[in-house]
């Protein structure tokens, strides 16, 4: 996910540079002023609160900008990112976006400011205003608002100019060298983030398949808990033995055992793209150990993918597996593959729909050959990626 907050004083361009940064980064745009006035167009109870404080010559508390702002992302969490104008525009504002991006397991990846002298801003407003008739375009006006940006900026800027994501963008030259500059910025910003996708799918939908194949063609790093947790039970430690008479009984492998091998995973690859995981999370516990573990290597989930499969062709397939050497501990009895798919639904599912609301989850149909269930996964991570880079 890409978060950007798009700063400049009033003439600055930010209006033609956001319409181009929507489209090119499947972003939503987020600005206070709009929010504001479609919650209270739609009388929602936000909406309504904030009427009633306009109405009487106040100013919409922080509390109901903030709630609208998270109610906007998490309605839309299914989108490349979101553009922030006109938020934070204090200092305060600031604080409260970084708390409120972290409660959403992500965080604002870089603030753009577009420097122009206040000479030139006003000359642009007073031009804007011979042909668009708007009260506000006059010099005085003017002025005082680029004043009171000036000094509520000042001291947001700074804050993210210590937290090392602040760049500057000259916004006196012409709109084509100043969207190249911008892009830029942003090109470099998204090739310091890993591409992580969780691949979901109850067993026998062709994760472990699909997933090593998609972890070839996209450069990433592979990692399922299954192999892992089987090379303990080969080796016949006891932690193997432990992990064997869970897989006899259907049963999932407990945390402490599988989260340290994950870690080490994660610590000894190096110079990778990014991770397909497979097998983790299944449960709501273990997504929150997940977003713990890759926000400690300052990344995050890029893409979750769900591949369908309907549940009878899932026990035909599970049940063929299991007359073959790749059977699965849980494939060798009709019992103990209805108790593995009844596992997934009670744990894994919650899982997915947490997924969905923070990130958005992206079915793909898993029925027919490999090659065409693949040519769907691979163009789904083909769009998700060329949005990120």
């Amino acid at each position: 996910m890409l978060n950007i907050a798009l700063f400049g004083p009033p003439g600055a361009g930010k209006g033609t540079q956001s319409e181009f940064l929507i489209k090119q980064y499947n972003l939503f745009y987020i600005s206070t002023g709009d929010l504001l006035r479609k919650e209270m167009a739609a009388k929602t109870k936000l909406g309504l609160e904030a009427r009633d404080i306009i109405a009487a010559g106040g100013l919409v508390s922080d509390e109901i900008i903030v709630q609208i702002i998270e109610k906007t992302i998490t309605d839309n969490a299914g989108s490349g990112g979101f553009l922030f104008d006109g938020f934070p525009r204090t200092y305060i504002q600031a604080y409260i976006l970084e708390g409120l991006m972290l409660k959403l397991n992500t965080s604002l990846n870089c603030l753009i400011s577009l420097t122009v002298p206040e000479e030139e801003s006003v000359r642009r407003l007073l031009n804007r205003g011979a042909t668009s008739g708007r009260s506000d375009d006059n010099e005085a006006v003017i002025r005082n608002r680029l004043r009171e940006y000036n000094q509520k900026t000042l001291p947001v800027l700074q804050f993210y100019r210590d937290k090392g994501i602040y760049a500057e963008v000259e916004g006196t030259a012409d709109i084509a060298t100043v969207r190249e500059q911008i892009t830029r910025i942003i090109q470099d910003e998204l090739s310091k983030k890993l591409f992580n996708v969780v691949l979901f799918g109850y067993p026998g939908s062709g994760r472990g398949s699909q997933g090593k194949a998609l972890a070839k063609k996209f450069g990433l790093e592979f990692v399922a808990t299954g192999p892992m947790l089987d090379a303990e039970v080969k080796l016949g430690t006891a932690t193997g033995q432990r992990i064997k008479e869970l897989y006899d009984n259907g049963q999932l492998v407990p945390d402490e055992i599988v989260v340290p091998l994950i870690e080490k995973k994660l610590a000894d690859s190096k110079g990778v793209k990014g991770y397909i995981f497979k097998g983790f999370p299944r449960t709501l516990v273990q997504s929150y150990i997940l977003d713990g573990l890759l926000k400690k290597h300052g990344s995050g989930i890029s893409q979750v993918v769900k591949i369908e499969v309907p549940t009878l062709e899932l026990i035909r397939r599970l049940d063929a597996r299991s007359h073959t050497d790749a059977c699965m501990p849980y494939d060798n009895s009709t019992e103990k593959i209805v108790k593995r798919l009844q596992e997934h639904e009670n744990k894994t599912v919650p899982v997915i729909e947490k997924y969905n609301q923070l990130h958005g989850v992206t079915k793909v149909d898993g029925m027919g050959t490999f090659e065409e269930v693949f040519a769907r996964t691979s163009a789904v991570i083909e769009d998700s990626f060329k949005n990120m880079r």
